[in-house]
């Protein structure tokens, strides 16, 4: 959508849930993965069953501390937990364990792109907190069904400032967020599964105003492009009800992916009414000076971090070092073939072009591709070298993928592919096709001299691709002039 309209313009704070890759709960024993059996994953403290107490799992910390950092936010040396109070039939215990007052991160901001240029999108907090169960109300026709065993996985909440303008900074944010998780390892950020969602505060008002609108908050977005479509429909929804005179009612509404509709859930809380008291059962989490070191010691390459370098060191385009940053595997593939290789924007090239086709095409992560780093650097070595044309080198490339441990040089002479740079083989193959047609030789001396493609052709023909391009260009080039 992009600019809203010359009258008015959107407000829009984000609010997106990252479901924490831990093998337990946050603070129960029970698994937390996707697909288990209903209500097999659910012990008698995710419960709160009387008697049972609640113990913090520590890698949950950790996460939480990556991704402030990741984010720029400040990590409160001391944090704890409170109880969030309201009934649900998903929310076994009657109360949510989450952060309020004293959230794990503090501010921060997560720079993004989009046509208008970039931006530094700041954010309120990042905090912990555990997930509540699902609610089906579609396999019985009378019943909801509850299935509790997401109740008690950990989550972190990503908290923006209102300070988003369009659903194109929207869908730029949520992609970021995808890839830091995913480069950090603590989320897979599959929006289908609801392992990351997202929900979005939206309000609009004249442009040039201060006082910000009454905000809608819309959920069920169950992809980035929803997200995006989303944020549009309910722009426009304000703008059409603000026009007829209606008074916008702060409500919390659910999207429809079918058909683009939205339609209310239920009338807006406010934060007074989930009673926010500490939670008594668990200590303060206190994250010390050399404990916030060590964390960052674990810490992996961030994706804006590669992609600066992959401009600054390696000389790439600002979209190259994007699309190579896009997914973390690729991006530590092309570092493993820089080792091997100066040519690093033909390593781009191969890894963007037919690497990544043919691992779209076989819908696989570039951790199963056959052909390791070194052996990707020594094909590119071949072109360099003038041994092998960038044609005969894609073959060579798809050869490999069956022949793994075979090099690209082997490889090539087993397909007789080796560029031939003997001169009198040349000489052969370019008078060959020089003398043959008289009459193009004629139309280029008088001007046409894109039919130097067509003599190359010929002598590409005759040689049956093994003759070096370049050799042969120049001297096609030196012939023709006589």
């Amino acid at each position: 959508m992009g600019k809203v309209n010359d009258k008015y313009e959107a407000v829009i704070g984000l609010e997106v849930h990252a479901q924490l890759m831990t093998k337990t709960k946050i603070f129960a024993s029970e698994p937390s993965s996707f697909g288990a059996t209903p209500n097999t994953q659910v012990s008698a403290i995710t419960l709160a069953l009387p008697g049972t107490l609640p113990k913090l799992n520590r890698t949950v910390v950790e996460m939480a501390a990556m991704m402030g950092l990741a984010c720029h936010s400040k990590i409160n040396e001391v944090n704890y937990f409170e109880r969030k109070n309201y009934f649900y039939p998903d929310l076994p215990k009657g109360f949510q364990t989450s952060q309020d007052k004293s959230p794990i991160c503090v501010g921060g901001y997560i720079e993004v792109e989009t046509e208008e240029g970039k931006r530094e999108l700041a954010l309120t907090r990042i905090h912990l907190e555990e997930d509540a169960g699902k609610n089906n109300h579609e396999l019985d026709a009378n019943y909801s069904l509850v299935d509790l065993n997401r109740a008690g996985t950990p989550l972190i909440e990503i908290v923006t400032e209102p300070v988003l303008r369009n659903s194109d900074e929207a869908y730029a944010l949520v992609t970021e967020i995808r890839r830091l998780v995913r480069y950090l390892e603590i989320c897979d950020g599959n929006m289908e599964e609801g392992s990351l969602r997202c929900d979005a505060n939206i309000s609009i008002r004249l442009k040039g105003e201060q006082t910000l609108g009454t905000k809608v908050e819309v959920k069920n977005m169950n992809s980035i492009r929803n997200v995006k479509r989303a944020i549009d429909k309910e722009i426009k929804r304000q703008i059409k009800a603000v026009e007829k005179g209606e008074v916008i009612v702060q409500q919390t509404r659910s999207f429809d992916p079918t058909d683009g509709s939205s339609f209310p859930l239920r009338s807006k809380e406010f934060a007074h009414d989930y009673r926010y008291f500490p939670e008594p059962d668990l200590p303060p989490i206190v994250i010390s000076k050399e404990r916030l070191e060590e964390i960052k010691s674990l810490m992996p390459h961030l994706p804006y971090e590669l992609q600066k370098q992959f401009v600054e060191t390696f000389g790439l385009s600002d979209y190259d070092a994007k699309v190579l940053t896009d997914e973390k595997d690729i991006a530590l593939y092309f570092l493993e073939v820089t080792k091997t290789t100066a040519n690093y924007k033909a390593a781009a090239n191969w890894i963007m072009g037919n690497v990544k086709s043919y691992l779209n095409e076989k819908n696989i992560g570039i951790a199963e591709l056959a052909i390791a780093p070194e052996r990707l650097s020594e094909l590119i070595q071949l072109v360099d070298n003038d041994q092998l044309s960038v044609k005969n080198a894609k073959t060579v490339f798809y050869e490999m993928l069956n022949k793994p441990k075979d090099s690209a040089l082997v490889i090539a002479e087993d397909l007789n592919l080796i560029q031939d740079t003997d001169q009198n083989e040349l000489d052969q193959w370019v008078l060959a096709a020089i003398t043959s047609f008289p009459d193009k030789v004629s139309e280029y001396k008088k001007g046409k001299k894109g039919l130097i493609g067509f003599f190359m052709g010929e002598v590409m023909k005759l040689s049956k691709g093994k003759a070096d391009p370049k050799l042969a260009t120049k001297m096609l080039s030196e012939l023709l002039q006589k």
